[in-house]
């Protein structure tokens, strides 16, 4: 079992209502895990989000803490409910209706990687499933909560980043007719999780560092952001998605020669996004 339901790296003060989350960078893949699949360790890979946490850990230096699982998304997805039981995978699972994330292997215990790549040969108990929400998915979204209210606490609102990356050919379509492809993704679910003018800000922080950016096409958010975001409360949820090519070989799954040089650059943005919900001076990015 992998070791940590999630990783916290906190502020020594907080002082930014900011929430940053990376729910689909773990890589702690135990043998007890791996040989129980049908694929090579790269391959059960393919699904994570690599090094999002190493890209967004300088976020406590701004007073704002970031939360990251510790298990990887092939063991348990934590941006989908824990209702989200594939019956194609998981023994005794009813089905629900139709919900496409499920239905095309990506429920909350998947059973693909990216590609649709099977990751186990047979079903999975059902008691397994429920001991991975239990000691996984549950503990995280608990301590990701309480980091919320937290912030609201003390600042009357709470922002929740949650932090992804997309693989370069997903927004492939998006760079047709003649439009620049983008390299950010912000989602918002079409303006039911944030406010507009938080994510207007959280926008400009993007394009002011020369990045391209778009909004909630080709991802909107999904489970994360439709559960947390309640922008009538003052809790926003954003999902950001960036192109894995600006700072990864994906076919490696290792950091590219431009991961320390766009690290530095995302400094800046995640400086001027926890500025947004807090005391954080700009200039403090440049430290």
């Amino acid at each position: 079992m992998p070791k940590n339901a999630f990783l916290m790296h906190e502020p020594a003060v907080l002082r930014s209502s900011v929430v940053f989350a990376s729910p689909h960078s773990g890589r702690d893949y135990p043998w007890s895990f791996l040989k129980h699949t049908v694929l090579d360790e790269h391959t059960i890979r393919t699904s994570e989000d690599a090094y999002v946490d190493r890209l967004f850990d300088c976020a406590p230096q701004f007073g704002a803490p970031l939360i990251c699982a510790g298990a990887p998304r092939a063991f348990v997805d934590l941006n989908r409910s824990a209702e989200e039981l594939d019956a194609a995978l998981i023994e005794g699972a009813r089905r629900h209706g139709h919900n496409p994330r499920v239905s095309s292997g990506l429920g909350v215990v998947p059973r693909v990687v990216a590609n649709g790549r099977e990751i186990y040969r047979g079903k999975l108990p059902m008691a397994e499933a429920r001991r991975r929400i239990d000691n996984y998915w549950r503990p995280y979204h608990r301590q990701l909560q309480g980091l919320l209210d937290q912030a609201h606490a003390q600042f009357s609102e709470a922002i929740l980043i949650d932090c992804h990356s997309m693989p370069h050919e997903a927004v492939e379509s998006a760079a047709r007719h003649g439009r620049p492809r983008p390299q950010v993704v912000i989602g918002d679910r079409f303006g039911a999780s944030a406010r507009d003018d938080v994510v207007e800000r959280i926008e400009t922080a993007f394009t002011r560092a020369g990045l391209v950016v778009t909004r909630n096409s080709p991802f909107a958010g999904a489970y994360i952001t439709q559960h947390y975001g309640r922008p009538s409360r003052n809790q926003h949820a954003i999902q950001i998605e960036i192109d894995r090519a600006l700072y990864m070989d994906e076919a490696a799954i290792r950091p590219s020669a431009g991961f320390m040089e766009f690290r530095a650059l995302l400094r800046g943005v995640i400086a001027e996004m926890a500025a947004i919900g807090g005391a954080t001076p700009r200039a403090l990015a440049a430290e």
